[in-house]
């Protein structure tokens, strides 16, 4: 199954993920970020040690909880000058407090630069989660 798409776009940087369930779509629409950002196939073969950081996110909707999840990403990977390689999700929980994300961000801690493409910033303009036949759909535009 495909796990994610860039789409084109006249500014900005846009692509669509997909899962099964919303966790999985959510882990592929960070794995588009990160691979828009990274080499991230270099990142994830590099023999420097596994890394993680956490990642806690909650939102009330499924939408917010998508651009919460890759700013903060966003955020750590450009502060910090992580070479990230994936995200993956440890809980997701739904509740009468909305939904509550607790995720890693893995990362190795390699001596090259391993920049792309520079993201400012995860736009709530045009994302959405769109659920059709047991498959969710995240669409995602990114400010370059």
């Amino acid at each position: 199954m495909e796990r994610f798409r860039y789409l084109p776009h006249t500014a900005d940087m846009r692509f669509r993920s997909y899962g099964k369930g919303f966790g999985e779509a959510l882990e592929n629409a960070a794995l588009a970020l990160l691979n828009a950002m990274l080499d991230i196939k270099r990142i994830e073969a590099s023999k420097s040690r596994n890394m993680h950081v956490a990642i806690k996110e909650r939102a009330d909707t499924e939408s917010q909880l998508v651009w919460f999840t890759l700013q903060d990403i966003l955020s750590k990977v450009d502060s910090r000058k992580l070479n990230a390689y994936a995200f993956r999700i440890v809980s997701l929980k739904a509740s009468k407090d909305g939904l509550q994300l607790k995720g890693m961000l893995l990362f190795k801690s390699t001596p090259d630069d391993n920049a792309m493409l520079s993201v400012k910033a995860i736009t709530p303009h045009g994302l959405d989660v769109r659920k059709h036949k047991g498959r969710v759909t995240i669409n995602v535009v990114a400010d370059v």
